[in-house]
C-alpha cells in the first residue's frame, strides 16, 4: 500500500451553528446520550463556515486539514480530470443535518452571481437525502407556489414577514428515501424533524430572508450586500407540482443494489448513490465495483468491508464517515450494509466559471 492513498475514516466535524438539533446524528455515530452534538457535521469538508478561517474544516488523524493535504497533491486527492476542470478544490461538501427546529427561509447564490459578488468560482446548488424523520409532521418547503415579485420579497425581509414567507413556499411531506435538488436561488427551509445528508457545492453562501429569532443581525442574513441585491439571485418563479416533481425524487423503493438518488441534472454538481451490496435480485451478496473517485461515504446500516486495488481493507459499520481518495483505484464493496456515496461532477460535467 506505500506510495498510494487510502480511505481515511473520520471523526465527527460539528462546528457551531444558530440552530437545534443533533441527537440523530449522536443516534448514527453511536454516541452517548448525554454527548453535545450540533445539528450538522461537514464530512470530508475542505469548506470553512463563511468569513472563517478553519471552523467547518476537516482534520484528518494525522492532524493535517483535509484541505492541505487535497493542496499538496491534487491529482491524487481528485484525479488528473477532476483537477484540469475543477483545479484544486473538491467541488463538493457533505453534511449531515439534523434539523431540531424548523431552519429559516434562505435562498443561495448561482455560481454568476458568487463570482461577482463573493470572488468564489462556486455558488451553492445543493441536495438533501432524507435518512431519517421524527415528529408530528416532518416537511421540507422548496420554492414558491406562484410567482412572486421582488418588491415583495424585499418587503418581506424589510419587515421580516415571517408567515407570509413560509405561506409563499411550497409545504412538501417527506419520509426516509426521499430526496429534494436544491438548484442555486431557489427558496426553501427544511422542517423540524428532517435528518438528511446533504450535498453541496463547496461554499458557506446562505442568504437568509428570515433572520429574526436565527441570526444576530440582518448583515449576517444578506452577508453584507444588502437584501435588494442578495435578491437579484433569488428565483421568484412559482413551482407548481410538475415542476417540483423534477427536483423531488423518492428512491425507498428502489432495492437495486446501486441506486442513484438524485434528480436528473444535480450530476453537473454532485453525484449520489446508495450502495447495498446484498440487495441483489437474487437475494445473494454480491460485490459492488467502484470506479476510483474522490468520494465521501457515510455508513448508514449494517456492516460490511471496502477494499482497495492496492490492497488496503476497511470495515465499515453504522454510523462511521470515510473519505476516499482517488489515488485508492478502484475499489470493491460487501457485506450487509447500506452506504451513501457522495461524489463530485464526473470529469467533463463541469468546469468552474
Amino acid at each position: 500500500m506505500s506510495g498510494h492513498l487510502e480511505p481515511i475514516r473520520l471523526p465527527a466535524n460539528q462546528p457551531p451553528q444558530f440552530y437545534r438539533g443533533g441527537d440523530a446524528i449522536a443516534a448514527l455515530r453511536g454516541a452517548p446520550s448525554e454527548s453535545k452534538f450540533g445539528p450538522e457535521d461537514w464530512v470530508g469538508s475542505a469548506t470553512t463556515m463563511f468569513g472563517q478561517e478553519t471552523n467547518g474544516l476537516t482534520k484528518l488523524p494525522s492532524g493535517v486539514w483535509l484541505r492541505d493535504a487535497v493542496h499538496e497533491n491534487p491529482s491524487a486527492w481528485l484525479g488528473a480530470e477532476h483537477v484540469e476542470a475543477l483545479g484544486d478544490s473538491t467541488g463538493l461538501l457533505v453534511k449531515l443535518l439534523d434539523a431540531g427546529q424548523r431552519l429559516p427561509v434562505h435562498f443561495h447564490p448561482t455560481d454568476s452571481f458568487a463570482k461577482r459578488h463573493f470572488d468564489s468560482h462556486f455558488g451553492k446548488t445543493e441536495a438533501w437525502i432524507v435518512v431519517g424523520t421524527y415528529g408530528d409532521d416532518p416537511r421540507v418547503y422548496p420554492g414558491f407556489k406562484e410567482t412572486v415579485d421582488k418588491a415583495t420579497v424585499n418587503e418581506w425581509a424589510r419587515t421580516q414577514d415571517a408567515p407570509a414567507m413560509l405561506e409563499a413556499l411550497n409545504s412538501v411531506a417527506v419520509t426516509p428515501g426521499d430526496t429534494v435538488y436544491i438548484p442555486a436561488g431557489l427558496p426553501h427551509a427544511i422542517g423540524e424533524g428532517v435528518f438528511v445528508v446533504e450535498l453541496q457545492q463547496p461554499t458557506d453562501f446562505s442568504l437568509t430572508l428570515e433572520w429574526r429569532d436565527f441570526l444576530a443581525n440582518p448583515e449576517k442574513a444578506h452577508l453584507g450586500i444588502g437584501f435588494e441585491t442578495a435578491i437579484e439571485t433569488l428565483d421568484t418563479s412559482g413551482w407548481d407540482e410538475e415542476r417540483l416533481g423534477s427536483i423531488i425524487k423518492r428512491t425507498a423503493g428502489e432495492a437495486a443494489s446501486t441506486v442513484d438518488l438524485l434528480a436528473d441534472g444535480s450530476d453537473a454538481f454532485f453525484r449520489a448513490d446508495q450502495l447495498r451490496p446484498a440487495a441483489s435480485v437474487s437475494g445473494r451478496s454480491t460485490t459492488l465495483s467502484l470506479d476510483p473517485s474522490f468520494a465521501v461515504l457515510v455508513v448508514m446500516d449494517g456492516s460490511g468491508t471496502l477494499r482497495t486495488e492496492h490492497g488496503g481493507e476497511y470495515a465499515l459499520r453504522k454510523g462511521e464517515t470515510y473519505v476516499v481518495p482517488h489515488d485508492a483505484g478502484q475499489s470493491t464493496m460487501e457485506g450487509d450494509v447500506t452506504v451513501i456515496r457522495c461524489r463530485p461532477p464526473a470529469p467533463g460535467k463541469r468546469e468552474r466559471s
